[in-house]
């Protein structure tokens, strides 16, 4: 499809406007690999991989939404 992926390095000066918002997606990254199971794949199945993805999405979304009520 001739996509070719440009990450751009960290604090790098570029007038493309790839990476400014790079930190949301490493943190993400790293809030589900808080989760050992996520981190180190166990699961043969694909759809259990995912139900603890999601799952994992879940807890991520209610901490973020408790923290904001109180």
């Amino acid at each position: 499809m001739g996509i070719k992926p440009l990450l751009s390095r960290r604090h790098d000066v570029h007038g493309s406007g790839l990476g400014v918002h790079r930190w949301v997606v490493e943190r993400t990254i790293s809030w589900l690999h808080q989760a050992k199971r996520l981190r180190v794949r166990w699961e043969v199945r694909d759809d259990m991989h995912e139900a603890f993805l999601k799952l994992r999405c879940a807890l991520i979304c209610w901490s973020t939404l408790k923290r904001g009520l109180s």
